[in-house]
């Protein structure tokens, strides 16, 4: 099933979104907010946007405060935890074990993929390696592995991740979808 095509609402929703965005990151770099900095950023985004137009990412879910308070409040005590964590890493004897572990994103959208993929590098001993875009699955460059038990941990987490992300700005099937218990592989 292919998705839908955009409406012209859409596109020109997209269209702004995306200038706001670069025009943010316009006056994020040069420090400081000022109608000069605001106005070259727009003909800069505008330029950028007609020379290297962006896919439009259609938003089909919905804003949920209590979930985005939620999903932020533990993203920030996790960046404390695993911050500590690399540290202690860092100043223990002998290599650290890694490995790379596949997570199978319950939502395949490209907008979950995405925000998955930034919260989880964001957090320190984290990494995307690869996205798989066909089958949704990330693969992430674990830190500290101390086991298969740990790893799946590990797995578990990232799908947390994802259901909280989910349960923050998702649409209803969506979090139909991480609201269900993942089906045991036949035996």
């Amino acid at each position: 099933m292919s998705p839908q095509p955009l409406t012209k609402r859409e596109r020109i929703r997209s269209r702004i979104t995306a200038i706001v965005g670069l025009v943010l990151v316009w006056n994020l770099l040069w420090g400081e907010f000022t109608w000069l900095n605001t106005i070259s950023g727009a003909i800069i985004a505008v330029a950028i946007l007609i020379v290297f137009p962006l896919p439009p990412v259609k938003f089909g879910g919905k804003v949920r405060p209590l979930g985005v308070i939620r999903f932020f409040a533990k993203f920030f005590y996790d960046l404390v935890v695993a911050s500590f964590g690399v540290a202690l890493l860092a100043f223990r004897p002998g290599e650290p074990k890694s490995a790379i572990v596949a997570v199978q994103l319950r939502v395949k959208s490209d907008l979950n993929m995405t925000l998955v993929a930034e919260a989880v590098s964001l957090v320190p001993g984290s990494l995307i390696a690869e996205a798989d875009q066909q089958t949704g699955t990330l693969y992430i460059h674990m830190l500290g592995v101390e086991d298969a038990e740990h790893l799946e941990r590990l797995r578990a987490e990232v799908l947390h991740v994802e259901a909280r992300l989910i349960r923050a700005i998702g649409s209803d099937e969506e979090l139909r979808r991480v609201n269900t218990p993942a089906e045991e592989p036949a035996p």
